[in-house]
C-alpha cells in the first residue's frame, strides 16, 4: 500500500473516483503475494500491480465496474481457467483479488498510520452478510478498533488481527459468527524496515537511494563533517553527525533494522558493532577484506564478544557479483540485506 499512497493522494486531489484491487491468496507461483494491491480510476490511471502484469487488464475492468455498482467483487483466476489464458495467468498459479471502491474517509486514516509509521492491520469483509460485505477496520497492535463490525464478531477479529500482526503474515480466514459463515482479509501493515549506514562514503550515497527506493527508512551516521554532510546526502531520511556511541542512543535497533559498517576506520565501525551486535538487528554488515575482517574478529574477541555474536557480521559485506564501483557495492550489500530481511520475516530470500 505504502508504494501507491502518492498516486492514490494525488487523485483524489483531482476528485478522482478509485478503485483498490487487492491479492487476498495465491497458490502456487503467481508473482505477487497476499497484501498486493493495484488502484485505479476510470480514466485509465494505473498505480502498483497484482499480478506482475498477467491479470491487470481483467482487473481494471472489475474495478471500473464497481465503481458504477458500488459492489465489492471478489476475482478468481487460476491456470485451468479459461479466462486465466486469456488474461495471461499461464505461469502455474491461482490467485484471488478483491476489488472494491477505495473508501476517502478511510483510506485518510490508513495513510495516517502509515504516515506514523504504525504497525496495524487492515480487516476487509470478502464474504457475508450484504450489510459487511467490503467494510474495513483498522486494529491496532494493542487491540484497538476504528469501528465495530456486529455483536460476537468484532472480539473474533480483533483476535485474529493481533495473531496476524505477531505472525507478520498477512491472511484470509473464514469465520462462523452464528449460521452465517463470513470471510475477511487480513492485510498486516508493517513500519518500514531502517537502514543505518555508519560512514558516509561514496558506497553510502549510492546505498541509500537503492535503499529508499526499496522502501527502507534510511540513515547515516558519520562524526566527520567531510563525509556526514547534507550537501552529500540530500535523500537520506536522517543524518545524524556523531559518533556511533552518541548516535545509536537517537535510534531503534530493533528487530527491523539493518546496520552497514562502511568507514573502513575502527576508531568507527568497531565502537558501531560493539553496540549493533547486542542488539536484535536483522543485519549487521562491515565492509573489508578477509584480511580486515580476521583482524576485526580478533580485537571483538578480545572484547568479550562470543564467536556466536561474530559471526552475525557479513563480512566481507555484500553478495558476491564481482563489483568494482561503488554503486554496483551497493547493489550487492543491499541483496543481502533484502535477503537477510525476508528471511527474518519468515520469507525465502530466493
Amino acid at each position: 500500500m505504502r508504494e501507491i499512497l502518492p498516486d492514490i493522494v494525488e487523485w483524489l486531489a483531482e476528485d478522482e473516483t478509485v478503485a483498490l484491487a487487492t491479492v487476498v491468496e495465491t497458490w502456487g507461483s503467481s508473482p505477487r503475494k497476499a497484501g498486493a494491491k493495484m488502484a485505479m480510476t476510470p480514466g485509465g490511471k494505473i498505480a502498483g500491480s497484482v499480478s506482475g502484469g498477467c491479470v491487470e487488464a481483467a482487473v481494471f475492468e472489475a474495478g471500473v465496474e464497481t465503481l458504477k455498482t458500488g459492489r465489492p467483487k471478489l476475482l478468481h483466476y487460476g491456470v485451468a481457467d479459461e479466462d486465466a489464458w486469456q488474461v495471461g495467468l499461464a505461469c502455474g498459479g491461482t490467485i484471488d483479488i478483491f476489488v472494491k471502491p477505495l473508501e476517502q474517509a478511510f483510506f485518510e486514516r490508513l495513510r495516517g498510520e502509515i504516515q506514523a509509521n504504525q504497525r496495524f492491520a487492515v480487516v476487509t469483509v470478502l464474504q457475508g452478510p450484504d450489510s459487511l460485505l467490503g467494510r474495513e477496520i483498522l486494529v491496532g497492535e494493542n487491540g484497538e478498533v476504528t469501528e465495530p463490525l456486529r455483536d460476537g464478531l468484532v472480539e473474533i477479529v480483533i483476535e485474529k488481527a493481533r495473531q496476524a500482526m505477531a505472525e507478520r503474515r498477512s491472511q484470509r480466514i473464514s469465520l462462523s459468527p452464528g449460521m452465517e459463515t463470513t470471510q475477511i482479509f487480513i492485510e498486516v501493515i508493517n513500519p518500514p524496515p531502517t537502514l543505518v549506514i555508519v560512514g558516509g562514503v561514496h558506497t553510502a550515497i549510492a546505498l541509500t537511494s537503492i535503499a529508499k527506493t526499496l522502501g527502507f527508512h534510511t540513515v547515516v551516521v558519520d562524526p566527520r563533517k567531510a563525509f556526514g554532510s547534507p550537501e552529500r546526502f540530500p535523500h537520506v531520511d536522517r543524518l545524524i553527525q556523531s559518533w556511533p556511541e552518541d548516535a545509536f542512543t537517537l535510534i531503534d535497533l530493533d528487530k527491523e533494522t539493518a546496520i552497514a559498517m562502511f568507514t573502513h576506520d575502527p576508531k568507527i565501525d568497531d565502537p558501531a558493532l560493539k553496540i549493533a551486535l547486542n542488539s536484535p538487528a536483522f543485519y549487521i554488515g562491515a565492509l573489508g577484506s578477509p584480511q580486515t575482517q580476521e583482524k576485526r574478529r580478533r580485537r571483538l574477541l578480545g572484547e568479550g564478544f562470543t564467536t556466536e555474536q561474530i559471526d552475525r557480521i557479513h563480512g566481507p559485506i555484500g553478495i558476491e557479483i564481482g563489483s568494482e564501483t561503488p554503486e554496483e557495492v551497493a547493489l550487492a550489500v543491499m541483496a543481502e540485506v533484502v535477503a537477510a530481511y525476508r528471511r527474518s520475516n519468515g520469507g525465502s530470500s530466493k
